[in-house]
């Protein structure tokens, strides 16, 4: 008789055909041995890898069974390279934005998922409402681009100030970052989503990999649109 897996999974091997990219691997809550047996058989099927919160801990040992991994430990990301990878023409360009560096971690994901797209990635960092000099100054690096992707905390405020300036949706990341009352981004959270700027839509808290995944969607079919004219 066969032993059932502790960990079964089923993994959408189709997806990157129906959605334009591979099926993203969500790392918290598996094991390294789970991990390993879902990576094996992304890259059998010519896949590149992208797995968010993986912790140091399983890093250092999935690196031992994938050397050629990268592991981005700010990010909790790992990436790992399919034998027929994806085009390496950059698509579409999209900026990151934070308003402090404790938000780093959120935009660091958002930028690891962009640069799996292949989406052409400008980091712009802390750039804050409380010093709201600092934004105009970085002003240039959004202009151009197919969407920009603001992670704010606090109170959240960032991205309707963002939206004001540029021509292009804005995606919206509340982070966790804040005293007692910001409840753990819920504050940032409920005011993105009453952001008077028309363009800024909203992902959930500490949602890195879904705002830059949502921004690379939009760019990626932007730049395929341009290459198409230029034919």
């Amino acid at each position: 008789m066969s032993e059932t897996p502790s960990e079964p999974f089923t993994l959408d091997m189709d997806r990157a055909r129906r959605c334009g990219f591979p099926e993203v691997v969500f790392g918290e809550g598996k094991c390294v041995d789970t991990l390993t047996s879902i990576f094996e058989q992304l890259l059998s099927g010519d896949h590149e890898v992208l797995a968010t919160r993986i912790s140091c801990e399983k890093s250092q040992a999935l690196l031992k069974t994938f050397p050629g991994g990268n592991y981005n430990s700010r990010a909790r990301t790992f990436r790992l390279r399919g034998k027929q990878t994806m085009s390496a023409a950059k698509l579409g360009r999209v900026a990151v934005v934070t308003a402090g560096t404790s938000d780093l971690p959120v935009a660091e994901e958002a930028f690891e998922t962009l640069d799996w797209m292949r989406v052409a990635v400008t980091m712009v960092h802390d750039v804050g409402v409380a010093g709201p000099h600092r934004l105009p100054e970085k002003v240039d690096q959004l202009i151009g681009c197919d969407a920009v992707v603001v992670v704010a905390g606090m109170e959240g405020a960032l991205p309707s100030v963002v939206g004001g300036y540029v021509d292009c949706p804005v995606i919206a990341v509340p982070t966790s970052v804040g005293y007692g009352a910001n409840l753990g981004g819920i504050s940032a959270l409920l005011s993105m989503l009453n952001s008077c700027a028309a363009n800024v839509t909203v992902v959930n808290i500490d949602a890195g990999f879904k705002g830059g995944y949502v921004a690379g969607l939009i760019a990626s079919r932007a730049g395929e649109g341009r290459a198409e004219r230029k034919i």
